[in-house]
């Protein structure tokens, strides 16, 4: 056994039975699908109705008799103490515990029990392999934020020592820092990078500048994977041209699971083998795929804390050719909480605002990065990092945009600072509705 799961194994997770039972998984046909489906769906919440308070008055008198009829779960329902949503059986201290980020408005500390979160890291340590990626031999370049208290810092530097990792934390993207982020691609013979989208977008945005493509100064590097924050097609093409390695969108939630996973094929691949993922209407009612709706999921092997029908906060596509076992994430267009309401009744996802303006303000490479925060419904600032001030003519080409595309009576504010503001992970937020703040 490899480093990596044997730490896994000494913290109690039993890896190498979740390996098993994933594989057993995978290798259901696909007319047989359908059954594993209901019955692992029905074992689940059979489990939670029997065995946790909290879900059952969750369910109270609704049916369950019919999957569609029990209730949709969001974050707000389990805003609650921990302790009052495990399951009869588990304590805190037998299970694994962590957070959210807090990047969907609602941050929540949630559970998982050993062999959830040991299947978690089954499908995760499965996915990589899709492209080599080997977690105790191929060497990661990590770019995510770290705790600043000496302790946090230490322990999560062990941990990436553990995992065959370097991390360049994301706080300060200054230049000089990421000058010496280069300095360790020329030195470190990473095989891939891994960390936050708009983090490894700025650092190609420097790379472009510099005109060093990353691979030729480290030609061990073989692929990226951008996590936690959307991945526009735009940056897309960046990253491929300036990293000089093909590009893995990893689209998860930490309290469930890796939800989907780019293939060799490019195809979004979405996670049905631990979970059960659904695009439903405003009425909770499931659309046809290739049609989007907001993306519910239910984590099928978490027993110590119900996540069923749960609304993880994002809108969402399935392709038309998805099967119950090779479902494909068409589109993830963002997160359904911050919507951007404009003065005329208009009501749009506000990643669909930040786009309309990334496709102009970033064409002469002056941006580096930005983000939009709506204060009023007519209002709106646009917070950016860049080389020099935007000039009248490019503020008046933005809003010329605004009032084609969305509304014609927007007020907008620009404000340049020197290094925009993320949060403790180190995610940056690219829309914020202040408005019911």
């Amino acid at each position: 056994m490899n480093l990596f799961e044997f730490t896994l194994r000494l913290n109690g997770f039993p890896i190498k039975e979740a390996k098993k039972r994933l594989q057993e998984i995978q290798n259901i046909p696909e007319e047989q699908y359908e059954n594993y489906v209901i019955e692992q769906r029905n074992k689940i919440v059979d489990y939670h109705l029997k065995n946790n308070e909290f879900y059952k008055k969750f369910i109270g008198d609704n049916s369950v008799e019919n999957w569609e009829d029990i209730p949709v779960m969001t974050k707000k329902d389990i805003q609650i103490p921990l302790q009052d949503r495990l399951s009869e059986g588990f304590k805190i201290k037998d299970c694994y515990i962590n957070k959210t980020s807090g990047s969907s408005g609602h941050p929540l500390i949630f559970a998982k029990d050993k062999y959830c979160h040991a299947m978690t890291w089954a499908e995760i340590i499965n996915r990589f392999g899709w492209f080599g990626i080997d977690f105790n031999k191929s060497y990661q370049a990590r770019f995510y934020g770290i705790p600043l208290d000496i302790i946090g810092y230490r322990k999560e530097r062990l941990k990436d020592w553990l995992s065959h990792r370097y991390r360049f934390p994301i706080f300060d993207l200054s230049n000089a820092k990421l000058e010496s982020y280069l300095s360790g691609f020329k030195q470190k013979k990473f095989y891939y990078i891994n960390g936050y989208t708009s983090s490894i977008v700025l650092f190609a945005k420097y790379l472009k500048e510099k005109n060093i493509v990353l691979n030729e100064v480290c030609p061990t590097l073989k692929y990226c994977v951008v996590t936690s924050e959307m991945l526009f097609e735009k940056d897309k093409v960046l990253l491929e041209k300036w990293l000089g390695v093909p590009i893995i969108n990893e689209y998860g939630a930490a309290e469930l699971d890796l939800i989907a996973f780019t293939n060799q094929k490019e195809d979004l691949v979405v996670n049905s083998e631990t979970l059960f993922i659904e695009i439903l209407d405003e009425n909770n009612r499931a659309v046809l795929n290739g049609i989007s709706g907001k993306i519910v999921i239910t984590s099928l092997y978490n027993k110590a804390h119900p996540l069923i029908r749960y609304e993880v906060g994002d809108f969402g596509i399935l392709s038309e050719k998805s099967t119950l076992k090779n479902p494909v994430l068409q589109q993830l267009i963002g997160r359904t909480n911050d919507l951007a309401k404009l003065p005329r009744g208009k009501v749009i996802p506000g990643l669909t605002f930040y786009y309309v303006t990334k496709s102009i303000i970033e064409d002469d490479g002056n941006v580096k990065e930005f983000i939009i925060e709506q204060s009023k419904l007519d209002s709106f600032t646009i917070v950016y990092v860049s080389e020099k001030k935007l000039s009248t003519k490019e503020v008046t080409i933005i809003k010329k945009a605004m009032e084609d595309y969305l509304d014609g009576n927007l007020t907008l504010v620009f404000e340049r600072v020197e290094i925009l503001k993320r949060n403790k992970r180190g995610k940056l937020k690219q829309f914020t509705s202040l408005l019911n703040k």
